[in-house]
């Protein structure tokens, strides 16, 4: 995909673009981190999609800790904000910049609660089954911490992280519909705020005897 097919800001969203996703009632969200622990490994890059498939990666450099712009969008109330595996990322913006997202619908939850005939619920997994489209992972373990200096592969991947999440929402929900589980989906996405504020004090089997 080339790298004009999509927005890239640095820091935070630009007013113009911030006016535009607010009027969505759902936005596709991803981030890119320096790996998998929120309290060592900084945010790199945000990455949203709208409806009309407008894509924006946003660069975070090290050291920041606010950005004003996302924050209002991302706290919107109004808007639902999707992820796959909305835990860890959640978790990231809450730590890294002190953004409380919600509300929240978690593709990779609706997925194990949707598609309980299958054990694979990975993003490229779920979007090839639903929309027929094979994502290129190949960047996914990649160095996202040089944020100037990003390849085109690795903007490629972060973009097309988001683009089909709200397709996939559509689907898994008729699914979640039809087999009667779209409440417990619902609820499970309510108490995400409550698992990430256990995660980030490092509270590992609270609910095991």
């Amino acid at each position: 995909m080339p790298l004009n097919d999509f927005q890239v800001c640095d820091h935070d969203l630009d007013p113009n673009t911030l006016t535009e996703y607010l009027k969505a009632d759902a936005l596709a969200v991803d981030t890119e981190t320096m790996g998998l622990l929120p309290q060592r490994d900084r945010l790199c890059l945000v990455q949203l999609c709208n409806p009309e498939g407008k894509v924006t990666a946003v660069r975070i450099t090290k050291g920041q800790t606010v950005a004003p712009n996302l924050k209002q969008l991302l706290e919107a109330n109004n808007i639902i904000k999707v992820f796959h595996f909305a835990r860890f990322d959640i978790a990231t913006l809450r730590h890294n910049l002190g953004i409380e997202v919600n509300p929240v619908f978690c593709t990779k939850i609706a997925s194990k609660l949707a598609r309980t005939y299958t054990n694979r619920h990975g993003l490229k997994d779920v979007v090839q089954e639903l929309e027929q489209v094979e994502l290129d992972k190949s960047a996914q373990s990649s160095d996202w911490g040089n944020a100037v200096n990003l390849s085109e592969a690795q903007l490629s991947y972060a973009a097309n992280d988001v683009r089909y999440l709200l397709s996939v929402k559509q689907k898994l929900i008729q699914i979640l519909e039809r087999e009667e589980r779209w409440q417990l989906a619902q609820e499970c996405f309510h108490v995400l705020p409550t698992l990430v504020s256990l995660d980030l004090l490092q509270f590992k089997d609270l609910f095991e005897h």
